[in-house]
């Protein structure tokens, strides 16, 4: 059938509803919604550009930035308490360097929450006071917070649970959330308390230094979340016109941007993340709860004195790539999902092959479930750019297919300004000469500018298979190491076409403003902002 211009924005548009939460996985899975302090947002894994030169070297270039966010939709205003990390969770970053779909690396994140307990004297009596702070702050350690949030920071090499475990640091101090300007200061003041937070530490087993922050950013994902979920308001003319691509974002209603989220940033020679010869490293990040816990109707005074906690670290969140919970992983399984490791990912493979979303779209938007769905099944486009890697890109020498993020640790970052926001797929898709060539972002890693909505909606409408071609310039047709996985993944097997390839979200994460250098995520957003 003939699709008409409306529907087709329309259809690409509720395209871009399904992938607002892929990039930023807040509330993806029906469990996680109930415990939000263990809900991770969006990983970052990419080599560091803070000041590389435009060919990729000098600065921070040999080392690799992972940022694992949690807490979703932080509202800056959230006191008395803001929003302390659980203390009875485990954040854990997981790196696989050989391909086996285990991992090889796990960086461990404990945190603790020490109450002061500040007293004022009113008349004869010394009373707690209820706030987190009794004054101004600005040093480490202020004396004016009354609740200290410190964390740990262990190294475990081979199974997460069996392997060898080694304390990196006991107790670093992690900056209080950007209260208001009238306890922190101005952004400027805040960044400087920030900074300070940034701690160089020694990893066993790793000859050069490392650095890692913990603590609350703005959150840095591009899309116009609010009228997206309302049933696709939004003008459609805006999706497919370029020129009107950040008419409802970024100085209209980019609602997430005024929100925060916490930041567990790390920052690792390459060299202590790669095994022998192999360049490429897979990484996901978790979070884990005890399997039980006992709740207190009469707690002690204290804080977070309810809960009691104990038993076994069971799973209940899991992030790799930007997109598969999310608009891939039917609703029956996307808790199983986050409780799932990379090795058993088979279960979950008929979701990838043979993805609903785009039959779901034809159906409900055209009446045609052939419209807008790509024809070449198993998808196996699809299949090589999450489960394996693309080959000469980002796919390990022997890989055991399976969801991570992978990031080839051979390939020299590029400068924030020369960054091109469609990342690989950008090379055939834009023809701005400062941006091309650029083989250092998404799916090779993410970088926080990579606009990974809009490169997951040229993925899903197979826009991929266009840029293959016929001659199978991307090693589409199949699955590396999986024979029986095949297709033909050419642009006549797109129902879309040529035009699959420059849909948009209508917000451009171009425009979110970032840091310069590490930890990349910018300042929060304070308490006390002007709201528009």
């Amino acid at each position: 059938m003939t699709l008409k211009p409306a529907s087709l924005a329309k259809g690409c548009l509720l395209m871009a509803v399904a992938s607002a939460a892929i990039a930023s996985s807040h509330r993806e899975a029906p469990f996680i919604t109930t415990s939000p302090k263990v809900d991770g947002t969006d990983f970052y894994m990419f080599r560091s550009y803070e000041g590389v030169a435009a060919d990729g070297t000098g600065g921070r270039s040999d080392y690799v930035t992972m940022i694992a966010n949690y807490q979703p939709l932080q509202g800056p205003y959230g006191g008395p308490n803001y929003f302390s990390m659980d203390p009875n969770a485990l954040y854990e970053i997981h790196i696989d360097n050989n391909g086996d779909a285990r991992e090889d690396i796990t960086f461990q994140f404990r945190f603790k929450n020490n109450l002061k307990g500040t007293p004022l004297s009113i008349g004869n009596t010394s009373v707690p006071i209820p706030l987190i702070q009794s004054g101004t702050v600005a040093a480490v350690n202020d004396a004016s917070l009354n609740l200290a949030e410190t964390y740990s920071l262990t190294v475990v090499r081979g199974d997460r649970r069996k392997g060898a475990a080694q304390v990196v640091a006991a107790s670093l101090p992690k900056p209080v959330d950007y209260i208001g300007q009238k306890t922190l200061g101005d952004a400027a003041a805040y960044k400087a308390y920030a900074d300070k937070h940034i701690h160089t530490v020694t990893i066993p087993g790793c000859a050069m230094p490392a650095r890692v922050f913990v603590g609350q950013r703005q959150e840095g994902f591009a899309v116009n979340l609010g009228r997206i979920f309302d049933l696709v308001d939004a003008p459609a003319e805006v999706l497919l016109n370029p020129a009107l691509k950040d008419a409802e974002g970024a100085n209209g209603n980019h609602y997430i941007q005024k929100q925060n989220v916490t930041s567990l940033a790390l920052e690792v020679h390459r060299s202590c993340l790669t095994a022998g010869a192999e360049t490429v490293i897979g990484g996901w990040t978790t979070a884990s709860l005890r399997q039980a816990r006992l709740l207190n109707g009469a707690p002690p005074s204290g804080h977070q004195a309810s809960e009691k906690a104990g038993g076994a670290w069971t799973q209940v969140s899991r992030l790799g790539n930007p997109l598969v919970n999310e608009v891939v992983i039917g609703l029956p399984d996307k808790d199983k999902f986050n409780a799932s490791a990379p090795k058993d990912d088979g279960q979950f493979l008929a979701y990838v092959s043979n993805p609903t979303l785009p039959a779901l779209l034809g159906q409900v938007l055209v009446g045609n479930p052939a419209g807008v769905a790509p024809t070449n099944l198993p998808r196996t486009d699809l299949l090589t750019t999450f489960l394996t890697g693309i080959t000469g890109v980002n796919k390990p020498a022997t890989v055991a297919p399976s969801e991570m993020l992978r990031l080839n640790t051979a390939v020299p970052p590029v400068p924030f300004a020369n960054q091109n926001r469609l990342g690989v797929a950008g090379n055939a898709l834009n023809t701005d000469p400062n941006k091309v060539n650029d083989n250092a972002g998404f799916p090779n890693g993410r970088r926080p500018k990579d606009d990974v909505v809009d490169i997951a909606l040229v993925a899903m409408l197979g826009g991929l298979c266009v840029i293959n071609g016929d001659n199978n310039a991307l090693g589409l047709n199949g699955v590396p190491g999986v024979p029986s996985l095949a297709s033909a993944c050419r642009p006549s097997s797109v129902p879309l076409g040529a035009q699959s390839a420059n849909v948009h979200d209508a917000v451009d994460q171009a425009v979110v403003p970032f840091l310069p250098g590490f930890p990349y995520l910018n300042t929060p957003n304070p308490g006390s902002m002007k709201l528009q």
